[in-house]
């Protein structure tokens, strides 16, 4: 993990999108992530309205544009948004870069949790974070992997030990599709990738240096935010879509 911002058959699984629990949803934001390795859309849930409207913000300002997906590991996440990473040099350790500002953190469980395709916000660990405030830039997409039946009720008991419980839904998906449910509880989920799943798997699958930096750098080119949902109307895109 990052130097202080951390988180602890080809089926249709793998471009299931994160509400399997078949939420109904009305129109929410969306917005385009575009990078050198191909193209990941992401919704933003207004359940998590400050990081919500904080990524959008991020994105119309140009804020993302020419950052790093800096730190990737496979079956488990791929990690962007530090902003030292538009400058960085080959094999510079990154994870240290933000905004000045952090999040008080939105839990939404148990209908929002770190499946697979899951929009998270980084944060730096317990022992100089205990309000477990997220980063106001950096994100990372869970790729994770799937838990046996041995391994999931494990997961459920040291969830209950955080004080929330698993669902039974999050207790199939982890199972069948997979994700990341050490993490549920402890970070920010605001968001889930709908289209692209396909490219962040790729990416956690590519060659890393030591502090699991890419060797060839996956540069965010991009990102666009395509469509607002009404609860984030009262913000007025400023860059061209």
């Amino acid at each position: 993990m990052c130097k202080k911002l951390l988180f602890l058959s080809f089926c249709l699984l793998l471009v299931l999108p994160l509400s399997v629990n078949a939420k109904k949803k009305e129109k929410r934001s969306v917005v385009r992530i575009e990078t050198t390795m191909g193209v990941i859309k992401v919704a933003l849930l207004d359940e998590a309205p400050n990081h919500r409207d904080n990524f959008l913000k991020l994105a119309e300002s140009g804020h993302y544009d020419g950052t790093l997906f800096h730190r990737v590991i496979n079956e488990f996440m791929v990690q962007g948004g530090d902003p030292d990473s538009k400058t960085a040099k080959p094999g510079q350790m990154l994870g240290d870069g933000d905004v000045p500002y952090t999040l008080a953190p939105e839990i939404l469980l148990p209908d929002w949790y770190h499946l697979r395709g899951a929009l998270a916000a980084a944060r730096e660990p317990d022992d100089v974070n205990p309000q477990r405030l997220s980063s106001g830039s950096q994100f990372y997409i869970v790729t994770g992997k799937k838990f046996g039946l041995g391994s999931i009720k494990k997961e459920r008991a040291k969830l209950e030990e955080r004080g929330y419980e698993m669902s039974a839904q999050m207790f199939d998906d982890y199972q069948m599709i997979g994700g990341a449910p050490h993490l549920d509880g402890n970070y920010t989920v605001y968001g889930e990738v709908i289209e692209g799943m396909d490219v962040v798997l790729r990416m956690q699958t590519v060659e890393t240096d030591k502090n699991d930096r890419p060797v060839q750098d996956i540069v965010v080119k991009k990102m666009v935010v395509e469509q607002r949902s009404k609860a984030a109307s009262g913000q007025k895109s400023k860059k061209n879509k």
